[in-house]
């Protein structure tokens, strides 16, 4: 028991580790609120393009000397509007008009990354430095993830009819158009919230594994938020601990757990049987 206590306490003992749990676990936590919608509206692909295009803006606004955060918002919300002008202009699905412009775009920033001299380490930006993480990124982090909880609960009724039937929202008088790019946004700000803590690449695992893995376990909608919070900031816990103990990356380390747990709820609902939609 005491060796137990002593794998937790021991690493809480350095403040930068103390910084990165919590970063951790408020960026787990908006982006399992928001997964929720994502898995229900089928929008995994939106989350994997908006991730991958912000490095442009990342890039840009480091050459301007502006905030990132301010860059990768930008870059992330160009793309889900220049998305969503494709789509409803031309006879592409829109699967494969986001795989087209988030690519497109995350080929451009590589291309500015290579031929702009700058001190930011390209790892870092594709995989998250939650170690290094500052107290002014760890406030910026907790004040976007506040904001993006704050909207997503005062907004989720109308935000869950519109991923479930977009139409019955929209004859009783809910402004469609409004609630879609509002998701959006809200899944920019998530992205840039989550960028220092698990970076470009991984934050796809981040905003998808919770809500599917609630979903695999939960009939209900409100369960199924709880449900996703809660294995997000288990995920965020352990793999924080461990990579400290396994002096691996902190980022991956968080997505093997969120994966071993989807792993685990896809075995029990194997053996009890698929649940039925939330509802």
């Amino acid at each position: 028991m005491s060796s137990l206590l002593e794998l937790i306490t021991q690493p809480l003992s350095f403040p930068f580790m103390q910084r990165a749990l919590l970063a951790a676990m408020v960026s787990g936590m908006v982006c399992a609120i928001l997964s929720c919608y994502l898995v229900l509206k089928g929008w995994s692909l939106m989350g994997d393009a908006i991730s991958h295009a912000v490095l442009p803006g990342v890039v840009l606004a480091w050459v301007a000397g502006a905030p990132i955060v301010v860059g990768a918002f930008a870059s992330g919300l160009l793309c889900s509007v220049f998305t969503g002008y494709i789509k409803e202009n031309c006879r592409i699905k829109e699967d494969t008009v986001m795989g087209i412009v988030f690519s497109g775009m995350f080929a451009i920033g590589l291309v500015l990354f290579a031929r702009i001299e700058t001190d930011q380490h390209l790892s870092h930006i594709l995989f998250g430095n939650v170690l290094g993480i500052s107290n002014a990124e760890l406030w910026q982090c907790l004040i976007i993830s506040l904001i993006v909880t704050l909207v997503m609960l005062v907004k989720r009724k109308d935000m869950l009819l519109y991923c479930f039937d977009p139409a019955q929202a929209r004859v009783i008088g809910l402004r469609v158009k409004w609630l879609h790019y509002g998701l959006l946004c809200m899944l920019a700000l998530t992205i840039v919230a989550a960028l220092q803590a698990i970076g470009i690449v991984l934050v796809i695992a981040m905003l998808i594994t919770p809500g599917i893995t609630a979903f695999m376990l939960c009939r209900r909608f409100n369960t199924m938020l709880i449900c996703a919070v809660l294995t997000s900031l288990f995920s965020s816990v352990v793999g924080t601990l461990a990579s400290f103990w396994l002096d691996a990356a902190t980022g991956p380390c968080i997505v093997l757990v969120q994966a071993s747990l989807f792993l685990l709820a896809w075995l029990i609902t194997a053996i009890k049987g698929p649940n039925k939609k939330p509802a």
